[in-house]
């Protein structure tokens, strides 16, 4: 039997008995709300608490009757994968009001709700705060007009208020990434990557316009991911007279054999007077000034729709969670606060000083205070804007330092989804700094078989948006060969390492470091970048190609459950990759809402499995007719793919049937989603100017030599 974790025995030391949670969408839609909202009915569910739906935002507040109506755990089944938001959402004139406001406060209190979830924008936030703070006053006045009894002022104090942001445009300071973000960017990418079959056939350019009327995200992070020849932001307008410098760009790439152009320009961009840059005259410029035949396409509401990804439905379920956790622990004196995502963990800022961070954003726009505005957007923005700028724009040969260091780029393992992103910025970084860099094809494999090239900038152009590894990777460790490998190290005065890959290339560093004391060869710096579908390397939170493998579980999934509409009551029971790591199994459950996640780290027995089996034919009795199971791939030798199958056939006989599903390699498969194309961009950038920083820290009287790294 697995062993309750610290997480959770307090989970269940938590008591919301007696408590009742409001849940509402404000403001604009995006992709996710519904599995915030799922995440707050479940949690508080599970904690004792009574969870209330309020339907039509702000307004069905104000308006009461059935617009606020009791949530039961079925009531949010078959959410996940639905966009917008199915509770409704809508802008509301009158809680802006003090009259409006008063009519909220004198629902809520008929209902006993004194803790409230706002999944919104800044301006949603902002006006739960207000209310928050007139709370008291508002509660006098309906004893005042006889609405409420003054036994009621007491019982109902305080006003709680949690708050996530939903918004594609990622706006709102404070948080790396809002809900709705990454769904928008596949809208993009998926875009922007079958605008380019077509753009390369003819020698187009495409002028892409994305949302962000005044945040620049979606429109820096997707020409991150697919390598835009040139983006325009609101945050950061170009520098007086880029007109010209961006025809100079677009006429030497296809001087240099590229067949197409891709501009991505914010709905909000602006020149650095605060005028809109707009797509039609970016086109106008460059059909007058170098006469390529150029196309304008606007996304539009395209960005907002569809089915919410994996990343998205995950951030909002952890979101949700630490939300009604939030409300259980505040106290009369607890300010507002709002859920955030900083790095890889969801943490409680305080509400109004991130809205304020947000408003100052815009003043420094509007006062041209343009460096600024991009430092209070965070670290992430400026992470991806130096990054772009770094790999978008090669320095004249002139400019660029000289270190005489040849540094080596390979790829060890399985293929994972991404990594041509991470090869292809550890490629421009090591060329900018001043490197020479060399491609080795098929991991240590070719590496000790002598496959190792020199590898320009323009090589490796196109290849974010590709799946697989251009390079060729191979499992092969070196130990086995490493004499041979130290000789072409020798021959190619190899001066530094950098290896992309899963656990192998882990494996690999830690033999190569194991080989310095018999070869100098090895006394240089070495660096290895995460990347494997199984997210099972040991130091990081991610690895390149997970992201990937994710929503290739998610759809699936989802299509697997959409198939059983309408028919008979089924379960599924899916295997995952995953090997001995239950990341895929574990996270890919969670996103696509499965009933049970059988994986390594947490040892089950056959009474777990009956227990399952038990739980799945009750909910068959309710109006919930589908099931899903995943299964990781190796974890229990006995409990296999089939043995669950066939239990769970025999067991559910009468109440259930089973169909099972291997999803095999169909999960390393596909081109990478915009996290991994994001994610694989910015380590590699990262580790290629660490590996920078260690060659001019360990250069000493002609030759590198490091003896830890």
């Amino acid at each position: 039997m697995a062993q309750p974790d610290s997480k959770k025995i307090f989970f269940e030391n938590l008591s919301g008995a007696g408590k009742a949670i409001a849940v509402l969408t404000s403001g604009g839609d995006a992709q996710g709300m519904n599995a915030a909202v799922r995440a707050v009915v479940r949690m508080g569910l599970y904690v004792g608490a009574k969870v209330y739906f309020i339907h039509e935002g702000y307004q069905g507040m104000v308006d009461g009757g059935d617009n606020i109506r009791e949530a039961t755990w079925e009531s949010v089944s078959s959410m996940l994968q639905v966009g917008g938001t199915v509770i409704g959402s809508a802008r509301c004139k009158e809680f802006r009001s003090h009259e409006g406001r008063l009519k909220a406060a004198h629902n809520l209190v008929q209902r006993g709700i004194t803790n409230l979830c706002v999944i919104g924008g800044d301006g949603s936030l902002t006006g739960a705060n207000l209310f928050r703070e007139e709370w008291s006053g508002l509660l006098a006045e309906l004893v005042e007009q006889g609405l409420i009894e003054e036994d009621a002022v007491q019982k109902y104090s305080a006003l709680h208020i949690v708050g996530m942001v939903g918004s594609i445009d990622n706006d709102f300071c404070g948080t790396d990434m809002t809900i709705g973000t990454d769904s928008a960017l596949h809208r993009i990418i998926e875009v922007v990557d079958a605008i380019m079959t077509t753009a390369q056939s003819h020698q187009r350019t495409f002028v892409l316009e994305v949302m962000g009327r005044h945040c620049g995200y979606l429109a820096l992070v997707s020409a991150l991911a697919c390598g835009a020849d040139w983006v325009l932001i609101p945050e950061m307008p170009p520098e007086d007279g880029w007109e010209e410098k961006m025809c100079q760009k677009l006429s030497a790439n296809r001087a240099g054999m590229k067949r197409l152009n891709i501009i991505i320009v914010a709905e909000g961009a602006i020149d650095r007077s605060n005028k809109p840059i707009t797509t039609d005259y970016i086109k106008n410029l460059v059909v007058k000034c170098l006469g390529f035949d150029t196309r304008v396409t606007i996304l539009g509401h395209v960005q907002r729709g569809g089915t919410p990804s994996a990343f998205d439905r995950i951030l909002a379920s952890r979101m949700g969670v630490e939300a009604v956790l939030a409300l259980l622990e505040t106290t009369a004196n607890t300010p507002a606060c709002v859920v955030s995502l900083y790095g890889n963990q969801s943490v409680r800022l305080p509400l109004m000083e991130c809205v304020q961070m947000t408003q100052e954003v815009q003043k420094a726009m509007d006062q041209k205070r343009f460096e600024e505005a991009v430092k209070l957007r965070g670290r992430s923005f400026e992470n991806n804007l130096k990054t772009y700028k770094l790999l978008a724009h090669r320095k004249p040969e002139t400019e660029l330092p000289t270190s005489n260091f040849n540094v080596a780029v390979l790829n060890v393992g399985a293929p994972a989804a991404g990594m041509n992103a991470a090869v292809r910025s550890a490629v421009r970084v090591g060329i900018s700094e001043g490197h020479k860099m060399f491609a080795v094809s098929d991991g240590f494999e070719g590496f000790y078989k002598g496959q190792i090239k020199e590898i320009k900038w323009a090589d490796v152009g196109g290849w974010t948006g590709q799946g697989g590894s251009l390079l060729g990777t191979k499992r092969t460790l070196p130990a086995k060969h490493i004499d041979k490998i130290a000789e072409q190290m020798r021959m190619h005065n190899i001066n530094a390492l950098l290896v992309i890959g899963g656990f192998e290339a882990f494996l690999s560093l830690l033999e190569l470091l194991t080989a310095r004391g018999k070869y100098d060869e090895f006394c240089v710096p070495m660096v290895m970048v995460p990347a494997t579908v199984s997210n099972n390397v040991p130091g990081s939170d991610l690895s390149i190609g997970a992201d990937t493998a994710l929503n290739a579980i998610t759809t699936t999934c989802d299509r697997i459950k959409q198939s059983a509409s309408g028919t008979k009551r089924r379960v599924f029971i899916i295997e995952t990759m995953g090997g001995y790591c239950g990341y895929l199994a574990s996270v890919g459950g969670l996103a696509a809402g499965a009933d049970a996640a059988y994986i390594f780290e947490e040892p089950f027995d056959i009474r777990d499995l009956q227990a399952n089996v038990e739980h799945l034919t009750e909910k068959m009795k309710t109006s919930i007719q589908r099931g899903l199971v995943l299964r990781n791939e190796n974890c229990n030798d006995n409990y296999t793919t089939d043995f669950i199958y066939q239990l769970y056939s025999e067991e559910g006989r009468g109440v259930f049937d089973s169909r099972k599903n291997v999803l095999g390699h169909m999960q390393q498969g596909g081109a990478p989603s915009p996290f991994d194309r994001n994610f694989g961009t910015k380590i590699s950038a990262k580790a290629m100017q660490w590996i920078t920083k260690k060659l001019t820290e360990t250069f000493r009287q002609g030759e590198v030599h490091v003896w830890c790294c």
